[in-house]
């Protein structure tokens, strides 16, 4: 079967579809343009997603995206930063959704763009991408606002009927087996004791969890290495990009993978298939 003719089999986001196998990719590009060099979207192509997450367009500009895919019949979302070659998240989809919000309503955020959501029905995707405090203490402190002001959001999504995949790069390795050198990070930010307590109350009271951990929990496994020596060879990473999901979908978790083979960006694409 060939590329497009997998991209023109009915979306599996579609009800009337009997394959019920849902696959939802993120990651962060690090730039689209330097990830489309690399081969991103040859690649994507090859991966019959349904939704396709990715954060820090570093970009103001969807054509890139649209020369693409949207002949191969997906459908674009995005929310892009003021500043240029900064930031942005998008959502690719096979079918088209019923809404898409943009923004989560307080300018900080916003003007970053750091949030666009999809919804089909009773399900809703989320491109997330939560600010670094890693530039400096005057980001940490903009990191701990959006928490903060995020929590309420992810309050106000619980109390809704829909469930909801929230993909994306959030900046925080959770637990002690999220990253290589937690012991040396203690002080640093992603994996700052308040950061860590956040994502207790995420995964704890707020209800929601943690896909990938909910099939896989061995060690070493990560999706962003730094540029510096030779962490992507050694294996020297943080696992700071998730798909966090309602507890609806706890048991919907089919199969969960970090794609390693080729590299686009510092972040390696988690693929994780949901059986609806």
């Amino acid at each position: 079967m060939t590329v497009d003719q997998r991209i023109g089999q009915q979306s599996r986001l579609d009800p009337e579809n009997k394959d019920v196998k849902l696959r939802v990719i993120t990651l962060n590009l690090n730039g689209i343009r330097s990830a489309a060099k690399k081969g991103f979207f040859e690649w994507l192509l090859q991966q019959n997603a349904d939704v396709v997450c990715v954060q820090e367009l570093k970009a103001q500009d969807p054509e890139i995206v649209t020369k693409v895919l949207e002949h191969r019949g997906y459908h674009c979302y995005f929310h892009f930063a003021e500043k240029k070659g900064y930031s942005g998240v998008g959502i690719f989809s096979q079918k088209k959704p019923d809404n898409v919000i943009t923004g989560l309503g307080w300018p900080e955020a916003d003007q970053e763009g750091r949030y666009v959501e999809a919804d089909f029905g009773n399900l809703a995707v989320v491109s997330l991408y939560l600010p670094s405090g890693s530039s400096g203490p005057h980001r940490q402190i903009i990191k701990f606002d959006f928490l903060n002001r995020y929590a309420k959001h992810l309050q106000e999504q619980r109390q809704q009927s829909r469930e909801y995949i929230i993909c994306g790069d959030w900046n925080i390795a959770h637990k002690q087996i999220d990253l290589k050198n937690w012991r040396g990070n203690q002080k640093n930010s992603g994996f700052l004791p308040e950061e860590r307590a956040w994502m207790d109350e995420l995964f704890g009271p707020l209800g929601f969890v943690d896909a990938f951990r909910q099939i896989n929990q061995e060690p070493d496994q990560y999706t962003w290495w730094s540029n510096r020596g030779q962490a992507w060879a050694k294996n020297v990473g943080w696992r700071i990009d998730y798909q966090v999901v309602t507890p609806g979908l706890q048991d919907k978790v089919v199969s969960a993978s970090i794609y390693k083979e080729q590299r686009f960006s510092d972040h390696a694409p988690l693929l994780i298939d949901y059986d609806l």
